[in-house]
């Protein structure tokens, strides 16, 4: 009998050594996740909050330009190809009016810092105010001015300005 045992424990023992290498083998599997964004042209225009440009009053003889009393801070983004152009363009609505009475928006100018351009407004056509090429974010300010005169009529006058920012 001891005869017996001692053949199963050895053929015991020879089956779990033959059979060790298997266990101790990893088991491997993979698998493949294709990911994917969809990314879109956007556009976005800050003007700092700003609603309105106002003149103070001053005598023409002392101030032959007055200076809007604050700059509006500019902030475009923009997301389009690498070589895609964006533009940001200024319209105003109409002259600048009081009732009857007219200051001709060619009076209206700005001066420009950082990614803006200076010029003049125009209500025929808009006017460019920047243009960059490809993504990303522009900063600038913009301060407006107005011919003085003394030929205007008193008034409070006004007009609407569109920023236009297109990016494709």
């Amino acid at each position: 009998m001891s005869k017996a045992v001692w053949s199963g424990v050895i053929t015991a023992a020879a089956v779990l050594m033959m059979s060790s290498p298997a266990f101790a083998q990893p088991a491997t599997d993979s698998k493949n996740v294709t990911v994917s964004a969809q990314v879109d042209a956007k556009a976005k225009l800050d003007l700092g909050g700003a609603t309105t440009a106002d003149f103070p009053d001053d005598d023409p003889d002392t101030s032959a330009t007055l200076t809007a009393t604050a700059a509006i801070a500019v902030t475009v983004k923009a997301r389009t190809t690498s070589s895609g152009t964006v533009t940001l363009t200024v319209q105003a609505g109409d002259d600048l009016k009081s009732g009857s009475d007219v200051i001709t928006i060619d009076k209206l100018t700005w001066t420009a810092g950082g990614a803006l351009s200076a010029g003049t407004m125009s209500k025929s056509a808009a006017v460019s105010l920047g243009s960059w090429t490809g993504p990303g974010t522009h900063n600038g300010t913009q301060t407006y001015k107005l011919v003085n005169s003394w030929n205007y009529v008193t008034g409070n006058y006004s007009t609407t300005v569109t920023y236009t920012l297109t990016a494709p």
